[in-house]
């Protein structure tokens, strides 16, 4: 086996080497010296799905006032498969806590517009507003106020108006419209939807904020059958949602039921128990899905995995297993390892890593660790086909937020006022993986010096696409260079590269075409963090 063409790139943690291509290493028939890694395409393990990140109403929002020409030219370098080749989004269904505060619920509210309340110098609007204006920020498809049922959803709606048009309510204000431009840009990405909370009238607190529950085994029609209990009608919730995104052209491939269903949090969020969301899945949500959107995926769990795994397990039936496609998860806690055993309780549930976002203070060594580490290196090794991190976009603030969460920074940074972009460590992650990696890709075996992602020597993952190419990156989590020597099995010679500190070196072998598009210049704006609130996770190893 020869292949004709390759690209190496080298980025450091510090990201002074920014995907720098690296000349081509000569081979050797000797190893040479440095950590041998082998590549072996025989050992073949899941299938890849890609990369991405979440357009929130905050990402969405930055990404709309930017003029078309640097709407366009970010969201090409993002999405195309001649460039970045990120295949992933995750959208929230409905109100999440980085909402950009501009949209409202029904009149009858009588909201005032955010950007006019909004107190430029507190790092949330949360801090001014009453009780009942922070929770009116939030909206969900189907409003109505707390003590009366739309059993029959007759208010469902994702928004009013033109999509991206300045009077556009809701997802069609800024979502609708960057998820459109995104799927002319790749029709190939795929849409992953999560709910923060269903709608006030559905849980038993009446506020989607500060968590609450389903008003479980309670009837909201004429009629004793599961389409009139709250459950049913919040299957049909999901099944509209559906409906009216298809509408616009935008296909969702995949759900989960709730996002972090242990996080009572001060933003739109939901308690579901093991048994309630696997219930509600086997009973409710895939019954609905399969009558009108069989096709569609249904990821199970969704939160961090710092949980009872023996508990859950001991609560899931096989049977209600296998109404899941996957299990999706986050990593803001471990212990990480408890993804070992939900990939061995169901060998078919495809790991899907739908959150995790860096602090905009975190040390460069902190934030390699969390994404070249953790994510890019044990989760892939240890099974999982997708990566999804939290805000694609944040400003130089790390605003818009609704909530007061803030110290978060997305994969790239917007200028709010100037539309201008740079490109964090997030970026270079997802684009080794994006410009690599073709979806459809095959894990393959490698030589790994590291047992966790982040301590250690050198790591490895590698990647065998559908026509042969070979794809893998080299993780180096020391703050020193480290040497090198990489050879694929059943390939003659040896091939020598430094990996720098904190960084990666990707390589990329193919007798085809390879995609040698470079990142775009970062522009310069300055940098002005709100002071970090709600901090609830750490680089991994520091729990």
């Amino acid at each position: 086996m020869t292949f004709k063409n390759e690209l190496w790139t080298a980025t450091s943690g510090d990201l002074r080497q920014k995907r720098t291509v690296l000349p081509t290493p000569e081979i050797s028939q000797e190893p040479g010296l440095g950590a041998q890694i082998v590549i072996d395409p025989a050992d073949r393990k899941q299938a890849w799905l890609g990369v991405g990140a979440a357009i929130t109403d905050a990402t969405a929002s930055l990404i709309w006032k930017q003029t078309p020409e640097q709407r366009h030219a970010l969201l090409s370098e993002l999405f195309s498969p001649e460039e970045g080749g990120f295949s992933l989004i995750r959208i929230p269904l409905g109100s999440c806590d980085f909402g950009s505060g501009e949209q409202r619920r029904d009149d009858e509210y009588g909201r005032t517009n955010y950007e006019q309340r909004m107190d430029e110098s507190k790092a949330s609007s949360s801090e001014s507003l009453t009780p009942e204006e922070y929770e009116n920020q939030f909206y969900s498809y189907d409003d109505v106020p707390y003590g009366q049922h739309d059993s029959a959803l007759e208010k469902f709606s994702i928004g009013e108006g033109t999509p991206g048009a300045a009077n556009a309510t809701k997802d069609l204000r800024y979502i609708v419209p960057v998820v459109q431009e995104i799927l002319k840009i790749n029709p190939a990405v795929k849409v992953l939807a999560s709910p923060w909370s269903a709608p006030a009238w559905m849980k038993t607190t009446g506020k989607m904020a500060m968590g609450g529950r389903m008003r479980f085994g309670e009837f909201t029609g004429n009629g004793f059958s599961d389409l009139d209990r709250f459950e049913g009608v919040y299957a049909q919730y999901f099944v509209r949602y559906l409906s009216a995104y298809r509408k616009y052209g935008i296909p969702i491939y995949g759900l989960t039921i709730q996002n972090e269903p242990s996080n009572a949090a001060a933003w739109p969020a939901m308690i579901w128990d093991f048994k309630e969301l696997a219930h509600f899945g086997y009973r409710y949500l895939r019954p609905a899905l399969d009558k009108a959107f069989p096709e569609t995926k249904l990821y199970f769990w969704d939160g961090s995995l710092n949980l009872d795994a023996e508990k859950m397990l001991d609560t899931l039936s096989l049977k209600e297993a296998r109404v899941f496609d996957g299990f999706a998860f986050h990593v803001y806690e471990g212990p990480y390892e408890n993804l070992l055993k939900f990939k061995r309780f169901n060998p078919d549930w495809e790991l899907s890593m739908t959150e995790r976002r860096c602090m905009m203070e975190d040390t460069v060594e902190d934030a390699s660790h969390i994404m070249m580490g953790l994510i890019g290196n044990w989760l892939v090794r240890q099974g999982v086909s997708s990566i999804f991190l939290w805000n694609l976009a944040l400003d130089e603030r790390g605003l818009p937020n609704i909530a007061g969460s803030t110290g978060r920074r997305g994969v790239v940074t917007i200028d709010h006022s100037s539309g201008k972009v740079q490109r964090n460590l997030e970026y270079y992650m997802l684009r080794n993986f994006g410009q690599d990696v073709v979806p459809g890709s095959i894990v393959v075996g490698s030589t790994t010096y590291t047992q966790n992602g982040y301590s250690g020597g050198l790591g490895s993952v590698a990647f065998m696409a559908p026509d042969g190419s070979i794809a893998a990156q080299l993780y180096n989590p020391t703050d020193e260079e480290l040497r090198a020597t990489v050879k694929i099995n059943g390939v003659t010679g040896w091939q020598s590269v430094t990996v720098p500190a904190y960084g990666t070196v990707s390589l990329h072998k193919t007798n085809g075409k390879l995609n040698q598009s470079h990142p775009r210049k970062d522009e310069q704006f300055k940098l002005n963090p709100y002071p970090m609130n709600h901090k609830d996770d750490m680089a991994p190893g520091k729990e």
